[in-house]
């Protein structure tokens, strides 16, 4: 029989007017909403309505919205939220893993808000970036990024042709060069903060790692495949030990998708905004129904 993974969004799916709906159509929706105003300390509801582009990039308000937004619409999901799976990309792994009960909302929301401000402390400590490569085997992206002085390593796998890369300004300037001359159709240096998920971002892990630990986990209602290794969770030892290793360690989610596929999980919802990881995982498996929670 086949089974139902529900994958949630990361960092980058934001817009402006996510969740609106939501809160003028469910009690429940409006609730949690006003419970992550009081969390957070301020009105990050006004930002997400009816907010800036430019104002939902800030760190303190891009991860926590896409985590309210996907979480919040979880919950309205009520007795149809049956997942056999779960798994997140990125930031989406802390919604997963409150969607599936390993964590409260509460206490999922205040470590994504200690997360932002975890990298971007980071980030401040130590400039970097990232960059998407196309169009060039995985195998061969990982053996350019071992070639370049300095540090410059494969950080999102996030499908088959696209993989990003993290690492120090310069090192990543050069990699994009070694990439294109190797055969890549598109090297192009992303707009972000920060160097996510290399070694740049060991403060963060290790300010986050204080957070984790102080946060009570429970066993979730179903496996969560997780980033750092794209396999099967339910231990609660195991989860708490990959996440408090995700900021520094690289996005596995065509492995990850893939070993939802073995599982027997044939169609995937995407719940939270945008549809990202629709896209890529039809590009992963092809044969998948992708579909919107």
């Amino acid at each position: 029989m086949s089974k139902t993974a529900y994958v949630f969004p990361g960092q980058g799916a934001q817009f402006s007017g996510m969740g609106a709906e939501l809160y003028a159509n469910s009690a429940l929706a409006k609730e949690m909403f006003e419970q992550s105003n009081d969390i957070l300390g301020f009105r990050i509801t006004d930002i997400m309505f009816k907010g800036s582009d430019e104002e939902l990039r800030q760190t303190k308000v891009t991860q926590p919205a896409i985590f309210i937004h996907s979480v919040v619409l979880a919950a309205t999901l009520g007795e149809s939220f049956k997942p056999d799976l779960v798994a997140g990309h990125s930031l989406g792994e802390f919604s997963a893993l409150v969607a599936s009960k390993a964590i409260d909302f509460e206490s999922g929301l205040r470590l994504v808000a200690e997360r932002a401000l975890a990298m971007q402390m980071a980030c401040d400590l130590q400039p970097g970036t990232m960059a998407a490569i196309l169009g060039l085997d995985d195998a061969k992206v990982e053996e350019v990024c071992k070639q370049i002085e300095g540090v410059v390593v494969a950080a999102n796998y996030n499908c088959p042709g696209q993989l990003v890369i993290s690492g120090a300004v310069e090192s990543i300037n050069l990699a994009c060069e070694q990439m294109k001359a190797a055969g890549a159709k598109r090297a192009l240096v992303l707009q972000v903060g920060g160097a996510f998920h290399s070694p740049l971002m060991e403060a963060a892990r290790t300010r986050l790692q204080s957070a984790i630990e102080a946060t009570t986990f429970h066993e979730p209602l179903c496996p969560i495949i997780q980033n750092v290794d794209a396999k099967a969770h339910l231990a609660i030892n195991e989860i708490k030990s990959n996440l408090i290793q995700q900021l520094t360690a690289p996005v596995r989610w065509t492995q990850s998708v893939r070993t939802m596929w073995e599982h027997g999980a044939h169609q995937f919802v995407e719940v939270g905004p945008g549809k990202v990881l629709q896209g890529l995982v039809k590009k992963i498996v092809p044969e998948a129904e992708v579909l919107s929670a």
